[in-house]
């Protein structure tokens, strides 16, 4: 830790001296933690990233949406368009790969649960699932059945690692979450955990926000952090040791999300990709999610609200949207490309501006809730790295069968604990149709042979299948066709015996 006197000059050159001003009135161990976390700072960059902010706040849209031009046809792989052969070489080769110790998952679960109205991490969430299984459960247990797949084909015993980048905010509980657990069955050495940066939030004229007296106001560095996280924490050096030469990155809200999907990896790889990125149709031309295309002939995801309304409405002769990849945060990299990213490119990717309320205190040293916005969150974002690839490639698959984020509370209409459940119910209802079940409702009626999720409160049919007996639709024919059962039903392994008995 820095002395006093040390942290004083460093604030001093980078005009950040106020963040002191409440020194006299510190207690020794008000004064001890300031002094701490301030000492945490990168000071030789902290005068750039204040007056960037300021100025990256201020400054007008890229205009990039003038240069956009679609993902070429070559680059592009898909699960509605490729026969069904080709998916199963995909699929073949992932699970090569993954036999072979070759592929890694990484998961970003540095965010909070502000939004959801939840005090602990996303991942620790429940969202009313019949077996009330959590984000963190479902996903360990796909991994779990996904190394077993690999095995049974190949005869081997592999390990897929899986590497949690959190937050400050979300560390300690992740950590004791699945040590109570006991880490959803997999070996505590294959699952390793640690800390993005954290990064001051700034106030509309570059300087450093004071949440309190003796703390400033951080926010971890976006999504995009991941990079200097992985040298910062010999992340890279670890996937070395182990042989990984392949990464699976996604995001920890989406429920459906497939833990190293095998037909992913096996495009990514057959194609030579050093990135990759999973895309699903947009729902319509202005939903709010970034766009996957090329700029200048740079691969890159244009944000939403940098793409005017007739650029997002423009289609090509077949009709279809010009600009229709949305991006969905699920990513492939190569251990070399991200090592290249690290040691080259790392200090050029980009800077996105988040306009936030930031608690603050004001010069009295009254603590403020602010009513509008007052200061500037910078992040980077893990797609920021898309330019520097020398193969590229994008992935389309189903919305229904590979994405619906959790982000806010039931208050909201969108991504909300009840989207995603019937998401994840009607999946698996479809899967159980599709092997030869029948269900019955309560009352002894038939329901309907495919399930909708537009009601808000209730589902056709209650169905869930543990990824320990399905990682995603697989082998269910041989439980379940001929089958009529009754809903709610719950398929876990002891169920999956008994059926197999019958």
């Amino acid at each position: 830790m820095l002395s006093y006197e040390d942290v004083k000059s460093r604030l001093e050159g980078a005009e950040q001296a106020h963040l002191l001003r409440f020194w006299p009135e510190l207690s020794g161990e008000q004064r001890g933690d300031l002094l701490s976390e301030l000492s945490r700072l990168d000071f030789s960059g902290l005068k750039n990233h204040c007056r960037g902010a300021a100025e990256a706040a201020a400054s007008e849209p890229s205009g990039a949406d003038q240069h956009m031009q679609p993902v070429q046809p070559e680059l592009v792989g898909s699960v509605l368009k490729s026969d069904k052969k080709t998916q199963a070489n995909w699929e073949d080769e992932g699970l090569v790969q993954i036999s072979e110790n070759r592929v890694g998952i990484l998961l970003l679960a540095g965010g909070q649960g502000t939004r959801l109205g939840v005090p602990y991490p996303k991942g620790m969430y429940d969202v009313g699932l019949p077996s009330k299984k959590t984000l963190y459960q479902i996903q360990a247990e796909r991994l779990r059945k996904l190394q077993e797949l690999a095995d049974l084909k190949h005869g081997t015993q592999c390990t897929v690692p899986w590497y949690i980048m959190t937050s400050e905010f979300t560390l300690d509980p992740t950590e004791m979450f699945f040590k109570e657990n006991n880490y959803f069955s997999l070996e505590q050495s294959n699952i390793i955990m640690f800390e993005q940066r954290m990064i001051p939030a700034v106030t509309f004229d570059g300087k450093v926000i004071l949440q309190d007296k003796c703390k400033v106001a951080l926010a971890p560095d976006g999504n995009g952090g991941l990079y200097q996280a992985l040298v910062d924490n010999k992340v890279l050096v670890d996937m070395e040791k182990r042989g990984v030469q392949y990464l699976h990155v996604y995001c920890v809200d989406n429920i459906l999300v497939k833990m190293a999907d095998p037909v992913f990896i096996g495009f990514c790889v057959s194609k030579g990709a050093d990135c990759g990125a999973k895309v699903v149709e947009k729902a319509y031309p202005t939903e709010p999610v970034g766009v996957i295309c090329s700029v200048d002939g740079v691969h890159q995801v244009v944000e939403y609200s940098e793409i005017q309304p007739e650029t997002a409405e423009g289609k090509g002769p077949d009709g279809e949207l010009l600009f229709s990849a949305g991006n969905i945060c699920n990513h492939f990299f190569t251990r070399a490309f991200l090592k290249e990213i690290t040691q080259n490119h790392a200090d050029k990717l980009k800077q996105h501006v988040a306009i936030k309320k930031v608690p603050f205190v004001d010069e009295c040293g009254n603590q403020v809730k602010p009513t509008k916005p007052n200061g500037i969150k910078m992040e980077k974002f893990v797609f920021d790295v898309f330019p520097f690839s020398r193969k590229f490639v994008a992935f389309e698959v189903v919305r229904e069968e590979e994405f619906s984020p959790l982000k806010n509370a039931d208050e909201a209409t969108v991504d909300t604990p009840t989207t995603a459940r019937h998401s994840l119910l009607a999946q698996h209802y479809r899967w159980a149709l599709a092997a030869g079940a029948t269900f019955l409702d309560e009352h002894g009626n038939t329901l309907p042979a495919r399930p909708s999720v537009t009601a808000k409160d209730s589902l056709p049919a209650q169905c869930e299948i543990s990824p320990m007996v399905s990682y995603f639709g697989e082998g269910l024919g041989q439980l379940l066709e001929g089958k009529t059962l009754t809903t709610p039903f719950l398929l876990d392994v002891k169920r999956a015996t008994e059926l197999k008995s019958l």
